[in-house]
């Protein structure tokens, strides 16, 4: 590149380090596209994932706004150049993509590409994506390219590595829907086992209670004061089940909103109280948000269902460019190495996991009858 060797490494370290930050798919999507917009120095980049029906899955712009985006419409077919490169798996730079015979057109909206440079993503043998950029900023040569090999060859150490953090993403969203839906399943036989229980001692109560109206109507009056006990408990549990298995609305109201919403309505659905406070949180990228909302859940869920807690304090707030997650009861607490030794974790490896997932730490402070502080701090985005 024109500006030297040592600045040409130093941009493309920052674009690979820029990639490995993100985990969700589509925020890899646009770290590539700008980064690889920035290295080489072009007006516009896109990066296209195909489909199985010859479309493409995802489709993401760089140096397009978005008034012009909408403009143009719907995502483009895999057709013309951009089929060429997911089929031929090569390196296409033109002078003038108008200009070549596969040049199939584009929509009134959409802007004018003069030189061209594109390749495919690739995993192994399969092609996972189309990488292009076009009109490079910078004097052509007559009837030539302003795309240089060197370009080429950087795109091509880009290329690379996007395709290890593409596929890490899409592994990182395969692990989460399969940890989603082991919780869902947890969540579910927990909801049946309780309720069960519970709906099998309002039957024997209540035959009780019937057998003993005519000889003992103060002890079946008694009975009858159980049943409604029982009832409200089995409701407690029905109403705390749907709380951690609706979806949590992290897209729409933030962690600190979500948060709060589910330790109100925690808060109503048990004897013990639950408060919730935040303290200067900022938001985080959406994979460190989701960890920290599971870890809260998971520890919620700890302290309402076996610390026998009169209270719970849930608390969020900033801490440097990051921030840190504190969830302590006043329960029965629990001594964690002979928990560890026992081999019940009580979801202690799945909240580290989960920490660790997004650059954290996790901590668990805890000994008989000394309640519970669980503590997970996680760095800024």
């Amino acid at each position: 590149m024109s500006r030297g060797p040592r600045s040409g490494i130093a941009a493309v370290s920052s674009a690979l380090l820029a990639m490995s930050r993100h985990l969700e798919v589509r925020d890899v999507l646009k770290t590539i596209v700008a980064s690889a917009r920035e290295l080489l120095d072009a007006q516009y980049a896109a990066l296209g994932v195909p489909d199985d029906h010859g479309g493409f899955a995802q489709f993401v712009v760089d140096g397009v706004s978005d008034e012009q985006w909408r403009a143009i419409g719907p995502l483009p077919r895999q057709h013309g150049i951009l089929a060429a490169m997911l089929r031929e798996a090569k390196a296409e730079r033109l002078a003038d993509v108008r200009k070549d015979p596969r040049f199939e057109g584009w929509p009134s909206a959409h802007p004018e590409l003069a030189d061209f440079l594109g390749l495919p993503v690739r995993d192994g043998d399969e092609v996972i994506g189309a990488l292009f950029l076009a009109n490079k900023n910078c004097s052509r040569p007559e009837g030539g390219c302003g795309f240089t090999a060197q370009d080429e060859e950087l795109l091509g150490i880009l290329a690379q590595h996007a395709a290890i953090a593409l596929t890490n993403a899409r592994l990182y969203e395969r692990s989460r829907e399969l940890t989603i839906a082991e919780e869902r399943s947890r969540l579910a036989h927990e909801l049946h086992d309780a309720v069960s229980q519970k709906l099998f001692s309002l039957r024997l109560t209540a035959q009780a209670a019937a057998a003993l109206v005519d000889r003992d109507p103060a002890r079946a009056k008694d009975e009858l004061h159980r049943v409604a006990a029982l009832a409200a408990e089995a409701a407690d549990e029905l109403r705390a089940a749907v709380v951690e298995l609706r979806p949590a609305a992290l897209d729409e109201d933030g962690l600190v909103a979500t948060l709060r919403t589910q330790v109100q309505v925690l808060d109503r659905a048990h004897t013990a109280r639950v408060t919730f406070t935040s303290n200067g949180f900022r938001a985080l990228p959406a994979a460190q948000e989701e960890a920290l909302l599971r870890v809260a859940q998971e520890a919620l869920h700890n302290a309402l269902r076996h610390s026998g807690a009169g209270r719970v304090d849930v608390s969020v707030e900033r801490r440097g460019c990051g921030a840190v997650l504190r969830v302590a009861d006043d329960g029965c607490g629990f001594d964690p190495t002979a928990v560890r030794r026992a081999g019940r974790h009580l979801g202690l490896v799945s909240m580290r996991d989960r920490a660790s997932g997004v650059g954290g730490t996790l901590t668990v402070e805890s000994a008989p009858g000394k309640g519970t502080t669980i503590e997970m701090e996680v760095p800024g985005g």
